[in-house]
């Protein structure tokens, strides 16, 4: 419900109201695109860490990622405030059924964005009925392998923006970096998958996937496509120091 207009003033879904194909969504509070930018644009080690800021990109974000209340120290500012009922709106709320293919797939899905739609649909087509939960990482474990100010968007933020997805049937919020055993019996998984970006190791420099590539149930999935988060903030970035 937040109507943009033309340069001359027209309503930008005009067509499509005449057509009879409009319909308006109230859009959810606390969630801001101009915010989303402005974190985009503190991409300093000082986000997450004493380290001094970066005064060449500091001096360019002028007044965005700014509020009152709300501050995480690991996403920054964000006016968005998680409930219950806001994660019932947006879940399958299914559960698996007998003969589903239970496939896991874990990481930080920030800026949620279509390689990560791509990649999800890749697994989606790996069975005939697929039930596709996603593990998302808590913040400062994203931190911790990405590094600078990352995640960009907070666990409440891509809790939400990965249920969104048709193709996600269920999300472990705040799932461990490793994949264990008892993480798979829990869910009883079929397959764990992971794209083809890098694996980074885990606190005690093991391989997070070892206990699914020990029973043989690991597979890497190429989304075709080569769109990242980070490719995303560097553009934002660019397009911002040029204006």
């Amino acid at each position: 419900d937040d109507i943009t207009l033309t340069a001359d003033g027209k309503d930008t879904y005009q067509e499509v109201k005449t057509a009879g194909r409009y319909r308006e969504c109230k859009r959810t509070q606390g969630v801001s695109t101009t915010d989303l930018v402005g974190r985009m644009l503190l991409m300093t080690k000082a986000h997450h860490s004493t380290i001094d800021e970066d005064l060449d990109y500091r001096k360019h974000t002028d007044n965005f990622g700014k509020g009152p209340k709300g501050h995480s120290p690991w996403t920054g500012v964000s006016q968005f405030l998680q409930t219950s009922q806001k994660i019932i709106q947006f879940a399958s709320g299914k559960e698996p059924e007998p003969g589903d293919t239970i496939i896991y797939v874990a990481g930080a899905f920030d800026l949620f964005h279509i390689g990560h739609v791509d990649f999800l649909e890749k697994v989606h087509r790996l069975a005939e009925k697929p039930y596709i939960i996603v593990g998302l990482h808590f913040d400062q474990e994203v931190n911790r392998y990405k590094g600078k100010n990352y995640p960009i968007m907070n666990i409440h933020e891509r809790t939400l923006s990965v249920l969104a997805c048709r193709y996600v049937s269920e999300v472990v919020i705040g799932a461990p970096y490793a994949v264990t055993a008892d993480l798979l019996e829990h869910f009883r998984v079929t397959l764990v998958c992971h794209g083809m970006t890098e694996v980074v190791s885990d606190k005690d420099g093991s391989d997070p996937y070892e206990e699914p590539k020990r029973r043989g149930i690991f597979q890497l999935v190429d989304s075709g496509s080569n769109l990242t988060t980070d490719l995303i903030v560097q553009r934002i970035i660019k397009n911002r120091l040029a204006f």
